[in-house]
């Protein structure tokens, strides 16, 4: 037999309440919840209670709603557009249904869901845009979970560019004809310039854009944004991150993106791997900046997805100066780069207060020339150092750090795969650090991570980084807190 789906008990709507009362019997917490959810509205809020509890009556002041500082009587429905029972007396809540349903006024009784006419929501409040959760009452804490989720992924700007969209509609339906070229214009309208100038809050300019769009016929040029797409694991990725990915027509990513965070974009977009390996170069940079270009100038909305932060050691700079010098739009959104997730690996302070203030992102090879670079004499004053790409250089880094007057002994901690659940975590010293080098056990990015600060960190768990047993990086004593 074919399966029925399941029927729902209460059917959603969405009720006018604009100006109209709506009237909540009680004075305590459950009053104050109901009344802080229909606050989110523009209904005429009038709370009934003789004994009011403080934090209610303070947020009645604060919010200039209505008091009825009296004992409860069936008058006071009277015109209200919704009622809520909120005394926690059943016998009172009960009698405050009876005289609702008696005034033909629906009528929510909380927590008791055998009473209510209706139930209130879990909701997310982007006004003109409202989305309800409910869960027939069953599960108040599933609605707010569901609710959570939601809310980090649409964008805080989502109400004022519906706002926009609406005093907008009238000027599209005349100007564009019905069918794809309307279409068209609303998705471009809700994922392109527009809603870009309404995400940073540039109200004025996103009607600009949208004038431009619908004088334009709704063709659009294309848009690239470098993505960061964070050290590799998928709830490390920015909400930001996450809508343009589901917005994108393409995607380009690089070979240390874990495929679940390709798999984060649009099903239908095209994918296309610019992976650049030591040795290993599916496409030049040239090429990747050329491909920007072309799908740019194709109107495509592209995303472009960079491990860690693209401008940390991505090579964003050139990618940026192909796109200016082409006229394309674009944006960068910034990522979690991966010195901190290999931080977070160690719960590793990369700065303490009375032990290191500064500290310098680098790569093992700013020591191949004959110049010591300036970060390794920060690195002798203290700063902390965190290495990108160093594995097959550790030997030359310890060598010149140690020549350059860093103690053998300064602590060192180095992740692979940081941030994902296949890390391995490794502690030693300076002294420690050229055995790195010959460890034919990792084929992951590693991170490499110097400094006095380095000895705060939670070796629990971690492997000695030399074949010999390392010793722990010496204690940096009791940490003292931030001020």
């Amino acid at each position: 037999m074919p399966q029925t789906t399941p029927k729902l008990n209460a059917f959603p709507v969405f009720m006018r309440v604009e100006g109209r009362p709506v009237v909540i019997v009680g004075g305590g917490e459950e009053a104050l919840a109901k009344a802080r959810l229909i606050a989110q509205s523009s209904a005429d809020i009038r709370i009934v209670a003789e004994m009011v509890a403080p934090d209610l009556l303070a947020w009645i002041a604060a919010n200039e709603v209505s008091h009825i500082a009296g004992p409860y009587e069936t008058s006071r429905l009277e015109g209200a557009a919704l009622v809520f029972a909120a005394s926690g007396e059943e016998e009172l809540d009960r009698r405050v249904v009876s005289d609702a349903r008696r005034l033909g006024i629906l009528v929510n009784a909380v927590d008791r869901p055998e009473l209510c006419d209706f139930f209130t929501p879990a909701l997310v409040n982007r006004a003109p845009v409202a989305i309800a959760v409910g869960t027939e009452g069953a599960g108040p804490v599933l609605a707010q979970m569901i609710r959570a989720r939601i809310d980090w992924m649409l964008s805080p700007s989502l109400g004022s560019l519906a706002s926009l969209a609406a005093s907008l509609r009238g000027t599209a339906e005349s100007l564009l004809p019905k069918g794809n070229a309307r279409r068209r214009f609303w998705r471009d309208f809700f994922t392109g310039a527009p809603a870009r100038a309404a995400e940073a809050g540039r109200v004025a300019e996103a009607h600009d854009k949208a004038i431009d769009l619908l004088l334009s016929g709704a063709k659009t040029g294309g848009h690239i944004a470098l993505v960061g797409a964070g050290p590799g694991a998928e709830d490390l990725l920015t909400l930001r991150a996450q809508r343009l990915l589901m917005e994108a027509d393409a995607i380009l990513y690089d070979a240390l993106v874990p495929e679940p965070v390709v798999a984060m974009g649009r099903r239908d977009a095209e994918r296309i791997s610019v992976g650049k390996r030591k040795g290993c170069h599916s496409k030049t940079q040239a090429e990747i900046n050329a491909l920007l270009v072309r799908l740019g100038r194709a109107g495509k909305r592209v995303v472009r997805l960079k491990s860690g932060d693209p401008l940390v050691f991505g090579r964003a700079g050139e990618e940026m100066a192909a796109l200016r010098d082409a006229g394309i739009s674009y944006e960068v959104v910034p990522g979690v780069t991966a010195a901190f997730a290999a931080a977070a690996d160690f719960e590793l302070p990369l700065t303490l207060r009375g032990i290191t203030s500064s500290m310098v992102f680098t790569t093992g090879h700013d020591l191949k020339g004959s110049t010591l670079p300036d970060w390794a004499r920060l690195a002798v004053s203290g700063a902390t150092v965190a290495v990108y790409m160093g594995r097959s250089v550790a030997a030359e880094v310890a060598e010149r750090l140690i020549a350059a007057g860093l103690s053998p002994d300064t602590a060192v901690a180095v992740v692979e795969n940081a941030s994902l659940s296949g890390r391995r975590r490794f502690h030693g010293t300076l002294a420690d650090l050229p055995s790195l080098e010959q460890r034919i056990d990792l084929s992951g990015p590693v991170m490499t991570i110097i400094g006095d600060a380095v000895a705060g960190a939670n070796f629990a768990g971690s492997e000695p980084l030399a074949g010999r047993r390392s010793a722990m990086p010496t204690s940096v004593g009791t940490m003292p807190t931030d001020a």
